[in-house]
């Protein structure tokens, strides 16, 4: 197909993106105003507009008010292994506190996040899946998670009140290995993992949260630990951009017997 064919839009989409793809504006880079565009390519500034939107709902690039627009600090996606970044190994590793910190430090960036730690009633999905009664509270620990300067998901985790109030779990820093270690320090270790995963678009808050379009996807992981007394003591729900993650599992099937 000659390029006169494809939509406008389409064609100047592809060549900006073949070149932050290829390194010619670097990760965290500045693109060019709207208007030099307008005038380097001759075409109005609607479709200038409308080939940055193509490209921040592809996660290439970001749009900073006041600022201008960037290529994204983090193109390729990150590897959410969800079979072994639990395992306590990885969790503590280089004392990492948790799953989350020891994941992205392993691929070479510096993990962060901002915790706001409060003793509340759960949802009542939530309170139903921990068993607990709808006007027991629970602690939640909702946080702003990054890599490097990148915000990359939201989640908050949610705790038994009869388990977690006055433990480390009310604390910022809940120690190497994270809330998953402080629970089996304490005779709550969990044995099984169980995640549903929706994908759907974010509320308002959660996308200026994570700082992207309203109409970009984003996966919603309900994450839920339960011990070997099959207690659920743990429920967390990860919001993530589609366009920065990749879910990754492995599980053993028809094991021959021993």
């Amino acid at each position: 197909m000659e390029d006169t064919k494809i939509p406008k839009v389409q064609r100047l989409a592809a060549e900006l993106r073949e070149q932050i793809l290829g390194g010619e504006i670097p990760p965290g880079g500045a693109l060019p105003k709207i208007r030099d565009l307008q005038a380097q390519w001759g075409v109005a500034f609607q479709t200038v507009r409308d080939v940055y939107a193509v490209l921040e709902n592809e996660g290439l690039i970001v749009s900073r008010k006041g600022k201008g627009t960037f290529v994204s600090p983090i193109l390729g996606k990150i590897l959410r292994n969800g079979t072994g970044r639990y395992m306590k190994a990885a969790r503590e590793e280089a004392g990492a506190r948790g799953a989350f910190a020891g994941e992205i430090a392993r691929l070479g960036m510096t993990p962060s996040s901002t915790t706001v730690i409060t003793r509340e009633r759960p949802p009542s999905r939530i309170a139903q899946i921990l068993g607990m009664h709808h006007s027991s509270k629970a602690v939640a620990r909702a946080r702003t998670m990054l890599a490097d300067d990148t915000v990359v998901q939201v989640a908050t985790s949610w705790f038994p009140g009869d388990i977690a109030f006055g433990t480390q779990l009310e604390e910022q820093d809940t120690g190497d290995g994270g809330s998953k270690s402080r629970l089996a320090e304490a005779g709550h270790a969990q044995v099984r993992i169980r995640e549903s995963i929706d994908v759907r678009p974010p509320t308002k808050e959660e996308a200026q949260a994570l700082g992207i379009p309203s109409g970009r996807d984003v996966y919603e992981i309900t994450h839920i630990g339960i011990t070997a007394e099959d207690r659920a003591v743990e429920v967390c729900v990860h919001v993530m951009p589609v366009t920065l993650w990749s879910l990754s599992y492995e599980w053993p099937i028809d094991q021959p017997e021993a």
